[in-house]
């Protein structure tokens, strides 16, 4: 009879110890996922979230910034955004707001206060052109992919954001008129063009006269490319009318 109930006993004991590593197995299971997911969304990766931004910053008086995502720096230290120059794309860390651009000085001083509040997208392409004077500062958002251009062809936009073209720009690709009144902060759609060398003139809208000429400028197959305009037709120093081209894909 002892024997019986000791057997009995150690059953029941196994019994347990087979239940509690059971249970121990099932919460990890469910437990590691829930981490998982957790430690997603605000702080996704740059590989979650695939997003690719530029900034260029064309205002000639406004100084070099940087940007702050979430009160954390995105850009590398010591290397702002300076005028006129395409510092190329680069992966978001995180799209929490907020979404500020500041003075890269001591002050570091916010400009454009208001945060951005743009749809972006995972896997997508943006371009965000600063332009106008300090006192007046002007952002232009442009979304940086398109459907693929047919075989053969690749695709040309044109954003307007100098300050001092506000009657139109109109753009000529190999004396072919391209695109026409394109008038500040505004933009193109894409326009395909068969892949080659191209002479990219720029005219105030109606005026026969050259404002910016861009030679050479080649158009490859399945590539994505925005023309832009900055500066003053006023001036002649560095804040001069002038343009440029990126590669957007």
């Amino acid at each position: 009879m002892q024997l019986i109930q000791i057997n009995t006993y150690m059953a029941a004991k196994n019994q347990r110890k087979i239940f509690n590593r059971l249970f121990l197995f099932l919460a990890g299971v469910l437990v590691v996922p829930f981490i998982s997911s957790c430690g997603k969304g605000n702080e996704a990766s740059p590989t979650g979230l695939n997003i690719q931004y530029n900034v260029i910053n064309l205002s000639p008086d406004m100084g070099p910034v940087n940007l702050f995502i979430n009160f954390t720096q995105v850009n590398a230290a010591g290397n702002p955004f300076v005028f006129g120059q395409d510092q190329g794309y680069f992966y978001l860390p995180s799209v929490v707001l907020p979404f500020q651009f500041r003075m890269a000085n001591t002050a570091a001083t916010p400009v454009l206060p208001l945060n951005r509040t743009d749809v972006l997208k995972s896997g997508a392409k943006y371009t965000l052109f600063i332009t106008g004077s300090f006192s007046s500062l002007t952002p232009i958002f442009t979304v940086d992919t398109d459907f693929a251009p047919a075989t053969g062809r690749g695709k040309l936009r044109f954003v307007n954001a100098s300050p001092s073209a506000i009657g139109g720009l109109d753009v000529y690709a190999n004396d072919t008129l391209a695109f026409s009144g394109v008038v500040y902060t505004k933009q193109s759609k894409y326009i395909e063009l068969p892949v080659g060398n191209y002479d990219l003139k720029i005219n105030a809208t109606g005026s026969t006269s050259v404002l910016n000429d861009q030679p050479g400028v080649l158009i490859q197959d399945g590539r994505l490319y925005t023309l832009y305009t900055y500066g003053y037709t006023s001036r002649a120093d560095s804040a001069a009318f002038n343009a440029a081209v990126i590669t957007n894909r």
